[in-house]
């Protein structure tokens, strides 16, 4: 069975480097899609918000690794 866990690390080390990374992009995803149509910002203003938080999570993550 340790050979299925190999499997599955290596997997998921192919699409996932950083899980923080990851789930901090799905987390914002799923906000962004929840809380703007509440706001009723129109159509531009929720493109930016959705591009700042994903540079602000992108930012982090580098500056994180970097520190490393």
């Amino acid at each position: 069975m340790r050979w299925l866990r190999t499997i599955i690390s290596e997997l998921w080390g192919l699409f996932v480097d950083d899980g923080r990374y990851a789930l901090s992009i799905v987390a914002w995803l799923l906000l962004a899609w929840l809380a703007l149509p509440l706001l009723h910002l129109g159509g531009g203003w929720n493109a930016i918000i959705l591009c700042v938080g994903l540079l602000a999570i992108l930012l982090e993550s580098a500056w994180r690794r970097a520190r490393r």
